[in-house]
């Protein structure tokens, strides 16, 4: 499987001190540098790519006691009329998903009520309260059978490009973390370019 890349971010180090425009900038938390622009327009023949991150101070998604209520989860709502999650992979501390939804109604209301079972389970784990899971998702319409290949590719495949950063090669060919090892929690595709369209002629 190939392995996708992925760029590293450098920030000034600067030190800030008493004095205006000091200190964290409004906006600065990763879950607040998503856009809050208006959702893109949801149809059935386009899968959406997701990706969710936890809050600070939550525990390794890839244990087998945190992974538990996100595998619960997503059997909850697999038989969520009009919203279906195909594939999905975790990580330490995000979770992605290759969804589809009969249109934005329907997108949001599955993902609010999966992201709810997450972290309430999350919770119940570690005898906490609060907020598991970033206030803001990340969001990607795939439009076309190479976008939606790409996609797979890196979501299944991600764990297998963290390791790559960590200089570290995955200890089996298949992620016990993903659908490809859970097929029994996902759905299976609706969409044209889930099904067949991405599979290269």
């Amino acid at each position: 499987m190939p392995r996708a890349e992925q760029q590293e971010l450098a920030f000034p180090n600067t030190w800030g001190g008493r004095r205006a425009g000091a200190g964290r900038p409004k906006g600065s938390r990763r879950s607040d540098r998503i856009s809050h622009v208006r959702r893109p327009s949801v149809s059935r023949h386009r899968p959406h790519h997701i990706t969710v991150r936890t809050t600070h101070g939550t525990w390794n998604l890839r244990s087998q006691r945190c992974y538990r209520p996100i595998a619960d989860a997503l059997a909850e709502v697999r038989g969520r009329e009009g919203f279906r999650v195909v594939h999905f992979s975790v990580q330490h501390n995000h979770v992605h998903l290759i969804v589809e939804a009969d249109d934005r109604r329907r997108m949001s209301n599955g993902l609010r009520a999966l992201f709810i079972r997450v972290a309430r389970g999350l919770n119940r784990v570690m005898g906490a309260r609060g907020p598991r899971l970033a206030d803001r998702y990340h969001e990607h319409v795939l439009r076309s059978p190479s976008e939606t290949r790409n996609a797979l590719l890196y979501v299944l495949g991600n764990r297998a490009v963290h390791l790559a950063r960590w200089g570290k090669r995955p200890r089996v060919d298949v992620d016990g973390f993903s659908s490809l090892a859970c097929k029994e929690l996902v759905h299976g595709p609706g969409s044209w370019l889930l099904r067949e369209g991405w599979i290269p002629p």
